[in-house]
């Protein structure tokens, strides 16, 4: 069975930071690019946010770019995404992906497995 869970979500003051997990299993993790989305109550999924792609590639969307930084652990099945200098408008629920693509790709409709989701409140 294909899970991946995310977790280290919570409540932190703006300006402060978190770090994600998101651990996977069921399939070959090695071979998957995992991605970062989140979705803010009342709007749309945003993301990916960052992906990292089993080439050793990343992709920062222009909202995240020099605040947040994803890393992958192959040992361990585990993506990480470190939020640093977080904002109100942070707020949502972050989800990790997989996808089956070995470049990067920015289209959500290509990630074939996805998390439940872990929630950030960001306080001003």
């Amino acid at each position: 069975e294909v899970q991946l869970v995310e977790s280290g979500g919570g409540l932190v003051q703006s300006g402060g930071s978190l770090r994600l997990s998101c651990a996977a299993s069921g399939f070959t993790f090695d071979d998957y690019a995992i991605g970062w989305f989140r979705q803010a109550p009342g709007k749309e999924r945003e993301g990916p946010l960052c992906v990292s792609s089993s080439d050793g590639s990343t992709y920062y969307a222009d909202s995240v770019k020099g605040r947040f930084t994803i890393s992958r652990d192959n040992a361990k099945n585990t993506v990480y995404l470190q939020m640093n200098s977080l904002k109100p408008e942070d707020t949502a629920v972050y989800y990790c992906a997989a996808t089956s693509l070995v470049v990067v790709t920015t289209n959500s409709a290509l990630y074939d497995y996805w998390g439940q989701g872990t929630q950030v409140t960001v306080s001003s």
